[in-house]
């Protein structure tokens, strides 16, 4: 029935698309499900991480190419030439690094938000989830090529979603259970907690509206004797 402090708590999601919305609804405490925290911080780190993968060397080229063709320029002095070098390396460093970094968090996130999902719905864990997140995440990014890149994107993804699937889970083995597993588990433990809190104050209001009636029933008693 009602839901809410004094409502019976909302039974465990049974479907593939509860726990799918579940994914994306904040709890009680207006915190997100650990997987999709752990999205969010995966996309960080990976556009970080292509940000330096693609800036670095574009600034080392950049600024050695600048080196080799200012040799015939006029600077002020010997720290002017080399601020001008560090510039022209910094300017390649942003925006190769920008064009690296936005391509490897799209990738990143597209497949952790695709492997989560498949993860969610079937309510396990296993390593064909992560060969299809790999899969529909290459294709996507390769399809604008046409079939054969539509192909290619397909196998580059597969042979990624492979290892870094397996990877996942052998870190998941070391820890005893996997994020699917641990989410049913204290999804359960919260539910049966609520549930007995409903239960207990169920019992008190019955109770106290036992009380109340008994308190109510003495007086109509004693004027009967009367």
């Amino acid at each position: 029935g009602a839901r809410g402090p004094f409502g019976r708590p909302e039974p465990l999601p049974q479907t593939g698309w509860e726990r799918l919305r579940e994914l994306w609804r904040q709890d009680e405490q207006q915190q997100y499900p650990e997987e999709t925290v752990n999205i969010a911080k995966a996309a960080f780190t990976a556009g970080v991480v292509g940000w330096l993968y693609g800036g670095l060397p574009a600034f080392v080229s950049a600024r050695k190419a600048f080196v080799e063709s200012s040799h015939g320029d006029i600077f002020q002095n010997r720290a002017d030439a080399v601020q001008s070098a560090h510039r022209a390396g910094l300017r390649s460093f942003i925006r190769y690094g920008w064009r690296w970094s936005w391509r490897v968090a799209a990738f990143t996130t597209i497949f952790n938000v695709v492997s989560t999902g498949l993860s969610a719905y079937r309510d396990k864990t296993t390593i064909s989830n992560f060969a299809a997140a790999g899969a529909f995440t290459g294709a996507l990014f390769r399809m604008h090529l046409g079939l054969q890149g539509l192909v290619g994107g397909i196998v580059f993804g597969t042979a990624f979603g492979v290892p870094a699937g397996g990877l996942l889970l052998a870190m998941c083995g070391l820890a005893g259970e996997t994020l699917q597993e641990k989410r049913n588990r204290e999804r359960r433990e919260l539910y049966e907690q609520k549930l007995a809190q409903w239960q207990s104050r169920l019992s008190m209001t019955e109770m106290l509206g036992q009380t109340e009636n008994n308190a109510q029933g003495r007086p109509e008693m004693e004027r009967a004797r009367e």
